[in-house]
């Protein structure tokens, strides 16, 4: 930067810096008639904010509107979200016609700091932007604002470059908002609009992953669309968010999709038919397994039979018990966790004795609890602690607690010396737990452990979210 330029800079700061103290000076005489601002809400709640005027006289600002260089401009929007102070939200939302891209991304990611719906209209508005990555990265705030979870600078670079090592993240990809979080409408109808957008395709299929991150019901007749894209990328990621948002009446809509010419999503779809319960499906699922060449379409069919759980399934999968596939055992495991049949004890208890294979033992055992026999579960709590098998295993607990007659079982656990485990169990009852829960959880909400207290809380106001919303479904 040449000399006359630093110094132009230099006395726009003293100058900022100068009109600051003396707004300060102005703001010390009106405290004692003043409350104090509210803390910000925790990220996974957003609460609604009250419009605020701009800011005037932040050095930050100042140096944010143009005429400064691409570089200060971007540090000035950092620095603004770091600030936190939403008064400065008006200047960031101006900030979103900048010139540069590099720093309208940066707007971006200051906006997303601020955890109060004041920020939402114009994160709204930069996933319109004409830049593909400011608007990939918006549409990861706007998830971001209920999860928590946001991108850093540089992500959306990595994010392009990576995307295509990732195809196979279905099975995998479980993230989405706490139950009982309510979703600004607005929000999904962005996320609608960025998916359908025909410019790129990095932005609907990021778009379509956030529909299933918040679990946006009212989406489900978008992401069917979106799963028959040509696109098989965007068709995967829409066929993940409808397995999140278990909108079951888009499960016969995706059938057609098992007949798919790309591999991958046709083993999306024999996973996703399967968790919508899709019973038509039944005979093409059994179709794949028993005959399809692939071995990779083999173990996608079973899988999917495995969620339906139907009893017509069960001697498929006691004769899958004993396959050379591990993959194949554990789904054999699962599909007769589900069925729930009494006639596939006695050959599960030989499968699980022998079976050297966690992953496949862990799936006989959830089978083997699910039709009542403790020492089971007790394999089964045993996993929850382990970090290579503890989300398969809280997975398997979250759909054993579904019924009430398991669900008291889990309260002996509660007390486990493991805090792992017993922040594992919270997670379990914030999906499954109903009013019998929440006096176990009011005692773990001040676990010596800050992060099972923490999601406790979590569980607490979930399980009341729902028996809000109960009376609400049966009318």
């Amino acid at each position: 930067m040449k000399r006359s330029s630093r110094f132009l800079v230099f006395a726009v700061s003293i100058l900022s810096c100068v009109s600051l103290l003396g707004g300060q000076a102005t703001n010390a005489a009106q405290t004692s008639t003043t409350p104090p601002s509210a803390p910000a809400p925790a990220p996974a709640a957003p609460t609604a904010t009250p419009t605020v005027p701009a800011a005037s006289g932040n050095p930050s600002v100042m140096l944010l509107k143009q005429g400064h260089t691409e570089g200060i401009r971007a540090k000035a929007a950092r620095d603004l979200g770091s600030q936190g102070d939403l008064s400065t939200v008006p200047a960031l939302a101006d900030a979103l016609t900048d010139p540069s891209s590099k720093v309208r991304r940066e707007v971006v990611l200051a906006l997303a700091q601020f955890h109060q719906s004041v920020a939402l209209p114009p994160l709204e508005q930069a996933t319109k932007d004409s830049d593909e990555g400011v608007r990939v990265t918006a549409v990861q705030c706007l998830a971001g604002y209920y999860t928590g979870v946001l991108p850093t600078s540089g992500f959306t670079g990595f994010m392009k470059k990576s995307y295509q090592r990732t195809v196979s993240h279905f099975s995998g990809d479980d993230t989405k908002v706490d139950p009982g979080i309510t979703i600004d409408p607005t929000v999904i109808t962005t996320l609608i609009a960025a998916m359908k957008d025909t410019r790129s395709n990095s932005v609907s299929r990021e778009a379509a992953k956030a529909l299933g991150i918040l679990t946006a019901k009212a989406a489900a007749p978008d992401l069917v669309a979106a799963a028959h894209s040509s696109d098989p990328d965007l068709a995967g990621e829409a066929l993940n968010s409808l397995s999140k948002i278990k909108v079951e009446s888009s499960g016969p809509q995706l059938a057609d999709l098992l007949d798919s010419p790309n591999k991958d999503v046709k083993r999306d779809a024999c996973t996703a038919v399967g968790i919508l319960r899709a019973n038509a499906a039944l005979p093409k699922l059994q179709s794949i397994y028993q005959n399809d060449p692939d071995q990779k379409d083999k173990v996608a069919a079973i899988q999917g039979l495995a969620y339906l759980g139907d009893k017509q399934s069960v001697p498929v999968f006691t004769k899958a018990l004993w396959s050379d596939s591990k993959d194949i055992r554990q789904a054999a495991g699962e599909g007769l966790a589900r069925a729930a049949d009494p006639q596939s004890l006695s050959e599960l208890q030989k499968a699980v004795a022998v079976e050297k294979d966690a992953g496949p033992r862990l799936a006989m055992n959830f089978a083997l609890a699910a039709l009542g026999n403790a020492d089971a579960l007790n394999n089964v709590m045993s996993d929850l602690g382990s970090k290579v098998r503890g989300d398969v295993a809280r997975s398997y607990l979250i759909e054993l607690a579904r019924n009430p007659t398991f669900l008291p079982k889990l309260y002996t656990y509660l007390q486990s010396p493991d805090a792992g485990v017993r922040k594992q169990l919270c997670v379990v009852l914030m999906y499954s737990g109903d009013q019998t829960s929440l006096e176990q959880l009011d005692r773990l909400s001040h676990d010596p452990d800050t992060d099972v207290a923490a999601t406790a809380l979590r569980a607490k106001r979930a399980i009341r979210a729902r028996a809000d919303a109960a009376p609400a479904a049966k009318s």
